[in-house]
């Protein structure tokens, strides 16, 4: 198995998602009779057919659907295998920490900066959908997820749950009350942004038909009205919006924070960073506490 998880392996991808060897060279910029022979020569290497030929088109055979289904984590490791190799030959001493909606980063970055000081730690925003594949990749090097997650190829630790939230319209009947429970809300349609398996309610609430990927989408969607939804209890501090309202929901399952890195990272400063946020958890979690925060603005106005 030669060259697998390189050229080869993306010649078969653009022509497995194709089904069209022509559109699948005019993709990769190659000649056709080459990709022909590249994949010819992928299918002897694996000793068995990848794909069926007639006059009816191309189709995927059963090893080739697995191919097919192995092949987006292979690129992606050995891609990450290549950003690792070039920051270390660069003697590089940075760190890229993802983070979901919500989550305070700050805490551990100063934590983990008392003992690597010379180590840029830097941060991007991360969504329920590329947190898996931006790790994966090698875009960031560790982190804070939400579950649920793909958790194939990476060591997963829980950190914090948060309670949630009910994300009304300032319309709804509910608005006004100081709790509501999931029965109350029993039925409604639901801004989500996956499949309802990962709703966090006890019964299923129809989909009110809008992919939300973020916080941002989620909040204008109920606004307008499209539906109602649940954040992590961390929205009420880091979000607001005028025509949305939270109410707590207490009888709901929490939402789980765990930090990620891939099984296949082996890095001493990603390690550091690892322990650095456990040990910043409480503080973390304590940053999208909305009570804390005005026990802190009681305490500052007692003391002005």
């Amino acid at each position: 198995m030669a060259d697998v998880v390189g050229a080869t392996l993306r010649y078969f991808v653009a022509v497995a998602d194709k089904l069209h060897f022509g559109r699948a060279a005019d993709e990769l910029h190659i000649a056709q009779p080459v990709l022909s022979r590249q994949i010819r020569a992928l299918e002897k290497d694996l000793g068995t057919p990848l794909l069926t030929r007639d006059s009816h088109g191309v189709a995927l055979t059963d090893a080739g659907r697995q191919l097919l289904t192995d092949a987006g984590p292979l690129l992606a490791s050995a891609h990450a295998a290549r950003r690792r190799v070039t920051v270390a030959a660069r003697g590089s001493r940075r760190l890229m920490v993802g983070f979901r909606a919500g989550i305070a980063v700050a805490p551990a970055v100063q934590l983990f900066a008392t003992q690597h000081p010379d180590v840029l730690v830097d941060v991007q925003r991360i969504e329920w959908d590329d947190q898996a594949p931006m790790l994966l990749d090698g875009r960031i090097d560790i982190g804070y997820v939400r579950l649920p997650i793909d958790e194939a190829g990476l060591r997963v630790a829980p950190l914090y749950t948060e309670p949630r939230v009910a994300v009304l319209p300032v319309g709804h009947r509910l608005a006004g009350k100081d709790e509501v429970t999931e029965a109350d809300l029993a039925g409604e349609p639901l801004v989500w942004h996956a499949d309802t398996s990962t709703q966090p309610t006890r019964h299923p609430h129809p989909n009110a038909g809008y992919l939300a990927r973020g916080v941002d989408e989620t909040l204008e969607h109920v606004a307008a009205g499209r539906g109602i939804s649940f954040l992590a209890r961390s929205a009420t501090v880091f979000y607001s919006h005028p025509d949305v309202i939270y109410v707590p929901i207490p009888d709901l399952a929490p939402d789980q924070v765990c930090l990620a890195v891939p099984t296949s990272r082996i890095s001493p400063l990603v390690d550091d960073f690892f322990t650095a946020a456990q040990t910043a958890a409480e503080i973390t979690a304590e940053c999208g506490n909305y009570e804390m925060w005005q026990r802190g603005g009681a305490a500052a106005a007692k003391h002005g």
